[in-house]
């Protein structure tokens, strides 16, 4: 694609979507927090992220608000399928030095993925890169909660087999199924409650908030990641004790004001 922008042209290796019901669980514990870590403003529509290189082999990722072209373009790749991801040039809304994401690929005959300067597109700030995940913290936890919406089945097992960390009297969960819960009262910022297809009937409800991320099934279990338990699993009793709510009924509540995507 050409970036008029940028002034050349890029080379596409990769595209997510930010929008309030999607978007790369890395980059914040909302929509609005991870827009800001881009400097973007967090327009309720959102945007796509479209990852590349230039003539160089420097790294660069293209803002644009055509978010269904991008949808469109990630969903044929998911398939296996080409996709010649081309934004329209009065699409881009900027052009940023660096990719918020980690990627393993690049394009054949161009230098090695880098960095251009800094100050390169104009912004003055560093070029962007991945968040730290090598210790434990909010995106360690958030890459938790990732993992195990993904591979539910086996975390699962995984969970019921060493009974998950004490969690019936555990101050943090409590904590965290609290603020949960009063997300179902008074709405909190976009995208801190997500909800996504896992069956007929069935939602993976995902919601997070300042030190901790919850992923549940809504005809199952939940779990809730800490920042302050090193890669601890936290299994929520089925039943409300101690103070915490009653599972399924907070499961539902959550479903009814999760944001879903299109």
């Amino acid at each position: 694609m050409s970036d008029e922008e940028g002034g050349g042209s890029l080379y596409v290796l990769s595209a997510v979507l930010l929008t309030p019901t999607q978007f790369p669980a890395l980059l914040g514990d909302d929509f609005p927090e991870a827009c800001a870590l881009l400097g973007l403003a967090p327009a309720a529509e959102g945007y796509g992220l479209v990852l590349g290189q230039d003539e160089e082999g420097a790294r660069w990722t293209v803002v644009v608000d055509d978010v269904s072209l991008v949808a469109a373009a990630i969903a044929s790749w998911d398939c296996g399928m080409e996709y010649d991801l081309s934004p329209d040039e009065r699409t881009i809304v900027l052009s940023l030095a660096g990719w918020p994401l980690e990627l393993t690929v690049s394009t054949p005959g161009l230098p090695a993925p880098h960095d251009p300067e800094r100050g390169a597109d104009g912004t003055g700030r560093v070029p962007l890169a991945p968040p730290s995940a090598d210790t434990w913290g909010p995106v360690q936890r958030r890459l938790g909660a990732d993992q195990i919406g993904r591979e539910w089945a086996d975390w699962h097992q995984r969970v019921a087999e060493d009974g998950g960390a004490a969690a019936a009297a555990h101050p943090g969960l409590a904590r965290a199924l609290r603020e949960a819960d009063g997300y179902t009262r008074q709405p909190p910022p976009p995208g801190r409650v997500r909800s996504a297809f896992a069956g007929e009937g069935v939602r993976t409800l995902r919601a997070d908030g300042p030190g901790w991320s919850l992923v549940a099934r809504t005809d199952d279990a939940a779990f809730v990641l800490l920042d302050e338990e090193p890669g601890e699993v936290l299994a929520v009793p089925r039943e409300g004790a101690g103070g915490l709510p009653e599972l399924s009924g907070l499961l539902a509540s959550l479903a009814r004001v999760a944001a879903r995507p299109a």
